[in-house]
């Protein structure tokens, strides 16, 4: 399936525990890499968070980012340590004697490191549910890309029809100019002040005719395009393989423009090297 690099995608959940919110959103990039921006409460779950992405999406520089809002529990979520609070009860029991006008309350007891802890089971229940929330803004992720993919091939595909005419083009071109070319030099040698030796002339033909021959560039092109439209239609991820393939399409395009000996093939020539450099843009977008 052609995959675009660019997209976005986010979702909100609800739950118990607070809001969660995840977003996601990716631009071109030659690698993966993602950027993650996390709320403490999910940060031991970093490296599990990349390896869910890095399992769906394999080029793009990405960018994840995760908010949450701690619903208002007061005292549920929170557990006292009962062993941590009797070892304070002790040591004021054993060392009232020093400060008889010293009092505290329940507020600060609680303050006291140790005391208060949060509720493990809390945090595990949301960084299972941060995971979920991934897999559900991934799938609006990848369809988005899948989306934008889907429009960019039609637009590949349009310029490779575009290539393909040129190249017909150029094939019922060709005859005409090589005539065209045989009677100009013919012209030229009769003019010239003594006769001209029939080998000579053949040879002059053959040599110029030669310099001029693009049928080999004319068939790689049409063998670049079958290729690139065989790769469009591959399964996984094909921008590499078409960015490659465009420079062939280019090499080919230069040596057409070099051994151009008449305007319409001049022309052909930077014709295709601008469908080649819009394909080239729209690939650039490709995963």
């Amino acid at each position: 399936m052609i995959s675009s690099m660019t997209a976005y995608a986010n979702a909100e959940r609800a739950s118990a525990l607070g809001t969660l919110s995840c977003e996601l959103r990716s631009v071109n990039h030659r690698y993966l890499e993602v950027g993650l921006r996390l709320p403490e409460e999910l940060r031991a779950l970093e490296p599990a968070l990349r390896e869910q992405i890095a399992r769906k999406v394999a080029r793009g520089k990405l960018d994840l980012g995760f908010r949450f809002r701690p619903a208002d529990q007061g005292a549920a979520g929170l557990r006292i340590d009962e062993d941590a609070l009797a070892r304070y009860a002790a040591l004021a029991g054993r060392f009232s004697g020093l400060f008889p006008g010293m009092t505290s309350d329940f507020a600060d007891i609680l303050k006291l490191p140790g005391v208060l802890r949060e509720d493990d089971a809390g945090d595990d229940a949301l960084q299972a549910e941060a995971k979920q929330l991934l897999e559900t803004v991934l799938a609006e992720f990848l369809a988005a890309r899948g989306r934008e993919g889907a429009n960019l091939a039609q637009a590949i595909r349009e310029r490779l029809d575009g290539i393909e005419a040129i190249v017909a083009q150029l094939r019922v071109w060709l005859p005409e100019i090589r005539t065209v070319l045989k009677a100009r030099l013919q012209a030229k040698l009769a003019d010239l002040p003594v006769p001209v030796d029939p080998g000579r002339l053949e040879q002059e033909l053959v040599l110029n005719l030669q310099k001029i021959d693009v049928d080999e560039e004319l068939d790689r092109l049409a063998s670049h395009i079958a290729e690139a439209r065989r790769i469009l239609a591959l399964p996984e991820a094909v921008g590499r393989r078409l960015d490659f393939l465009l420079q062939e399409f280019n090499r080919e395009a230069n040596t057409l423009g070099s051994k151009s000996v008449d305007p319409k093939t001049s022309q052909a020539s930077v014709e295709l090297k601008v469908l080649i450099e819009q394909i080239r843009e729209q690939v650039q977008n490709l995963e």
